[in-house]
């Protein structure tokens, strides 16, 4: 049986590599929303509140609200990692 070596730095890279790879399809999914209505989640808020109601709207909304909020925590999370300076593996 062979032993497997595996360095912190290599699960920080790994765990860096999968934060990015589930960063890009969400920013795409704001992007797609902001072309739609052209204009940022925080002035389609406003807008929505001033307006008629639309359940398509308020659909796209709550998405797009759940989107923001998995990036800005993915963000968070990957610059933790980036500066990370201890690193305690369970």
């Amino acid at each position: 049986m062979s032993e497997v070596v595996i360095s912190k730095r290599d699960v920080l890279a790994y765990e860096r590599l999968r934060i990015i790879s589930e960063l890009a399809p969400i920013r795409e999914r704001v992007k797609a929303f902001e072309k739609k209505y052209g204009m940022t989640l925080k002035e389609f808020e406003r807008k929505l509140t001033d307006s008629e109601e639309s359940f398509e709207a308020w659909d796209d909304y709550i998405e797009w609200k759940a989107y923001v909020r998995k990036l800005e925590e993915l963000e968070k999370r990957l610059k933790e990692i980036e500066h990370a300076e201890r690193v305690r593996i369970a």
